[in-house]
């Protein structure tokens, strides 16, 4: 019979599989049969210096350190989910004085009490242990994943700062020289002064152009030591190098259930589990609550105005104990009702979760498709300008061109080219997108830190 009543009442844990698509609209078609390594994405760049600095962020961010340390006690304290339920043994200790104040005594007991976990209490409250747990456990999932997308972010926008720098540097560079050859013509008679004043326009705004990327380096090197918990930048990440380049990678097929491994759906689902907990115990507070009791007590004659008495007694008792809910048994129904529609809620909260972890996707693999578009024809345009800027060189070659002439030509490439460096960014960009909307993908555990 107690095993009986220790079960019923438990709250039914609602089926968390809401349909998923079959495969992914926006997929692109593969050029390939490789399949991508979901475990460590961000290697797809091929770029050490990131790897290394995704691995040492991991180590060393803060907010990851923080996450870990709420894991840990959290892990503690489910480990007594069931400690309420467990015999409790106190002892206390008073001095009392008889009715007719002719004896004092010292009184010391040892009270033992059992309550009983009846109507489901029990799984409820593995329950609540269990998904409070989960809670915790997403939410160092939640940071990990966002510090790994955030630090290859901050990477990619700081080689393409770097790039950008380079590139606008050598527009002003020629556009320095513009001026000095309009000068010169100036003085000969050769050139009006409108001309030097638009080139003086120009190299104006090619050293304005210029602190745009030196801001974003600036920027993006400072987030970067806050992501991998230093007080500044490392020295080696300001000197210029090769952007992260993707190359033609594609990704050919995802599996759906991935989108399970999302932080935000795992949360919500964690959210219907602590929903249903808190559901059975309100459900088993309506019920009577049972429990066993002991109680041992002992006195011991302090003092006395009579000639005789006892130097001292004992007595032991042990019974059952009920309580039961009378006045305020509406109370705990609708507390229990009340519970059931908040697990309700918990249940549609997660099935929209999966709707926007399904519709995240989507776009993210929308949008890294088109850019991979866009990054082809932004090359194409700047093969064309090359192609545009040998045959002037080879007319200049042969004095039918100025030099003068053919600097706007050379300008021309080095802006198709910073089309390409930002085309390439952006795609990038999306990438890390894609498997941050995808929950990360698996990361590495010799990478995290130890959580146990």
């Amino acid at each position: 019979m107690l095993v009986a009543l220790a079960g019923c009442s438990v709250a039914p844990l609602p089926e968390l599989k809401p349909p998923t698509p079959d495969a992914w609209r926006n997929a692109q078609r593969p050029l390939s049969p490789q399949q991508p390594d979901l475990n460590q994405w961000w290697q797809a760049f091929n770029d050490p210096q990131l790897n290394a600095l995704v691995d040492r962020a991991l180590q060393n961010n803060l907010d990851v350190a923080q996450a870990v340390e709420r894991l840990r006690a959290i892990r503690v304290i489910s480990q007594h989910a069931q400690s309420p339920y467990l015999p409790s043994l106190s002892i206390n200790t008073k001095d009392a004085v008889s009715p007719d104040t002719s004896t004092s005594y010292f009184l010391i007991g040892f009270d033992s009490v059992w309550e009983l976990p009846l109507f489901g209490a029990k799984q409820s409250a593995d329950r609540l242990a269990q998904g409070n747990k989960t809670l915790v456990e997403t939410d160092l999932r939640r940071v990990q994943v966002s510090l790994v997308a955030e630090v290859s972010r901050r990477w990619i926008e700081l080689r393409a700062a770097q790039q950008m720098e380079h590139t606008l540097a050598a527009i002003r560079d020629i556009q320095h020289e513009k001026l000095a050859l309009l000068l010169v013509r100036e003085q000969l008679a050769l050139a009006p002064h409108s001309d030097v004043a638009a080139a003086q326009v120009e190299l104006a705004q090619a050293q304005m152009a210029l602190t745009r990327p030196r801001q974003r380096i600036n920027r993006s090197a400072q987030q970067l030591a806050v992501l991998s918990g230093q007080n500044e930048p490392d020295p080696l990440w300001l000197q210029p190098g090769p952007p992260p380049t993707l190359g033609h990678w594609q990704l050919n097929s995802v599996p759906t259930d991935l989108l399970r491994t999302r932080p935000e759906i795992a949360s919500a689902e964690a959210e219907v589990i602590v929903a249903a907990g808190e559901l059975g115990m309100s459900r088993a507070d309506i019920y009577p609550h049972i429990s066993f009791g002991t109680s041992l007590q002992w006195s011991l004659n302090i003092a006395s105005n009579r000639r005789k008495t006892p130097s001292g007694n004992s007595i032991f008792s042990a019974g059952p104990g009920i309580s039961i809910p009378l006045f305020d048994w509406g109370q705990r129904v609708a507390n229990a009702k009340a519970k059931d529609h908040q697990m309700q809620a918990a249940v549609l909260a997660y099935r929209q979760s999966v709707l926007e972890g399904i519709a995240e996707t989507e776009t993210a693999m929308g949008d890294l498709e088109q850019l991979r578009v866009r990054e082809q024809s932004s090359r194409q345009a700047y093969t064309a300008t090359q192609t545009r800027l040998d045959a002037l060189q080879q007319q200049a070659g042969l004095g039918l061109l100025s030099t003068l002439d053919l600097s706007n030509a050379q300008v021309e490439k080095l802006r198709a080219q910073h089309q390409v460096d930002r085309a390439s960014a952006e795609r990038n960009i999306a990438y890390v997108a894609l498997y941050k909307a995808l929950g990360g993908a698996p990361l590495p555990a010799t990478s995290l830190k130890d959580t146990d």
